[in-house]
């Protein structure tokens, strides 16, 4: 047995190394919503040293006189830090780094962009980007790759369409791939045929026909652009988001910037198929790794693509499309295998579905498995965009989990109109029936389709209108949540969609400190002036982490 230290050194030892205290931020015009949605206001936050909310003070609460720092916040805002339920972190990060097309409002416009791209980037071997809308361009029809080859001559190219579910390819990046007339479209996937050849536009699982022979980002450009997209959120407010899609190089990047320290904020990780899950967690989620920034919980699955492309799986042929209802990607006995082995081992189960026919084939598969896999499963219904009205009460009884975008009503609303007819619009971007089903709603951008700002999605989430406030009184307004509903969506609930609610998404005594400050009252703004809230610093964990003007990496306390 170790000998007892005497009573003296062990004395000296205590002294040597004091215990770190707690410490302050105060003089903030603090607001968040509790576990019940209930608006609570406070002017300090006590914080201890592994970065938890020890205390939230309010006016004529002693303030503690043992601290290991202060920080005055001068009067401003302070709110929880923003929690977005569907994002593509990388995505996010890459696109950054290329040429963004989602500015563009004609076909001529992209071509003039591409075209300056290109004589910007000679040392490219491929160009490369995303966020074009052929339906921005008001153009009636996909681009080709003649059009793309008038911009980028014999230099391969392909760019994502804005949704991320089509890709447009020129006639070098065909000719790579071995594209012919003769080429069959995926299962899945379709390739879209301009005079019987492949006009240059590939559709879902049409894409990886490309995309196969794309150069593989190196582990540095990964780590570039992980750090772009970690700014990017940060910046917006975003403390925390979920990664609909994690691969296995996405994960390692991610576990490459914990082990660096560069990982400031938390990621909730759904992987992208059953194969990842298993690789990374072996026989279940992961814990959370990095103080509460890292975990794989759950698996994305994909049930059919997205309705500006025409890949949202429908009841019903398309009213713009007769002969069209989509792609459905996994018929009923693919789902139910991979859903039941995904949930033998405890993984969360988070199914892509937009179309109201994938929606019935996602609760139908739910409601064959609850039998089965009981306990917290919290499945999650990924955009649920379109869904029938005689679904929409299953939601709730199946204890589903509606992970919605309120940025895609605003943006989607006259293509929606278009691809459905208006007869078919009552489960539409259905959010206050999500609610009145009893399911839980989420919210979050499923950026980079869109933009990241948690502030503009709240807005549209309680107006149902546009950043120049179309339509007037909102696009059925009947469907339109209330303003602290839309908050509790970005917040508390989305936290507990990843599993995440006893750790962040609200400030309470024992939550992860993660808050904003920013420059107006989010409760008080109007719905424009919301969108344009300005955010001052952000703080994960009980530390700054970015400083409005200097960026993630130079906010650091």
């Amino acid at each position: 047995m170790r000998p007892a230290l005497p009573l003296a050194l062990v004395v000296s030892l205590l002294l040597a190394n004091p215990a770190l205290a707690d410490a302050l931020v105060e003089n903030v015009d603090g607001m968040t919503l509790d576990e019940r949605g209930e608006i609570v206001r406070f002017n300090g936050i006590v914080v201890s040293p592994d970065g938890k909310v020890v205390k939230l003070l309010k006016r004529g609460d002693k303030r503690p006189e043992r601290l290991d720092w202060r920080e005055d916040m001068k009067g401003r805002t302070v709110i929880p830090g923003m929690v977005d339920a569907h994002g593509h972190v990388m995505e996010l990060g890459f696109r950054a780094m290329a040429l963004d097309l989602s500015a563009t409002t004609s076909l001529a416009q992209a071509q003039e962009a591409i075209r300056r791209y290109a004589l910007d980037n000679t040392q490219r071997s491929w160009l490369v980007g995303g966020g074009w809308n052929q339906e921005m361009w008001q153009l009636g029809r996909f681009p080709t790759a003649a059009e793309l080859d008038a911009a980028t001559g014999d230099k391969p190219a392909w760019f994502t369409r804005a949704d991320g579910h089509a890709g447009w390819a020129n006639s070098a990046a065909m000719r790579i791939a071995g594209i012919t007339a003769a080429t069959k479209s995926p299962a899945g996937g379709r390739i879209e045929m301009v005079a019987g050849k492949p006009g240059g536009v590939f559709v879902d699982a049409a894409m990886a026909l490309i995309e196969k022979v794309l150069p593989r980002p190196t582990p540095r450009d990964r780590n570039a652009a992980f750090i772009k997209a970690q700014d990017i959120l940060l910046s917006n407010g975003v403390t925390a988001s979920a990664d609909m899609g994690t691969s296995l190089d996405d994960w390692m990047t991610y576990r490459r910037m914990g082990d660096l320290g560069i990982l400031r904020m938390r990621i909730m990780s759904y992987s992208a198929g059953v194969d990842v899950a298993l690789q990374v967690g072996g026989s279940g989620p992961t814990p959370w790794l990095y103080n509460d920034k890292l975990r794989m919980g759950g698996i994305k699955l994909y049930l059919d693509g997205a309705l500006g492309s025409r890949g949202a799986w429908l009841k019903a042929p398309y009213a713009d499309a007769t002969a069209n209802t989509g792609l459905p990607f996994l018929t009923d006995a693919q789902l139910l295998n991979s859903i039941a082995r995904g949930a033998m081992d405890d993984f969360q189960l988070a199914l892509h579905a937009i179309g109201d026919r994938a929606n019935k084939q996602a609760l139908d598969a739910i409601e064959e498995v609850s039998d089965t896999y009981k306990g917290d499963r919290r499945w999650r219904i990924e955009h649920a965009q379109i869904v029938d009205p005689a679904d929409l009460l299953r939601l709730g009884k199946l204890g589903v989990i509606a992970s919605m975008q309120p940025v895609h009503q605003t943006s989607d609303r006259m293509m929606a109109e278009t691809r459905l007819g208006p007869q078919r619009l009552a489960g539409a971007y259905a959010w206050k029936s999500m609610l009145g089903s009893r399911a839980k709603l989420v919210f979050g951008s499923d950026f980079p389709v869109e933009s990241p700002n948690p502030f503009v999605g709240w807005a549209a989430g309680f107006t149902r209108q546009d950043a120049q406030g179309q339509p007037f009184g909102g696009w059925r307004p009947e469907e339109a949540v209330s303003r602290e509903q839309a908050w509790r969506a970005f917040t508390v609930d989305a936290a507990y969609a990843g599993f995440g609610e006893k750790k962040f998404g609200h400030l309470a005594p024992g939550m992860r400190a993660d808050f904003v400050v920013i420059d107006r009252d989010p409760l008080l703004a109007s719905p424009e002036q919301l969108r344009q809230t300005v955010v001052f610093e952000t703080w994960v964990g009980g530390e700054r982490v970015y400083r409005r003007g200097q960026g993630a990496a130079a906010g650091a306390r």
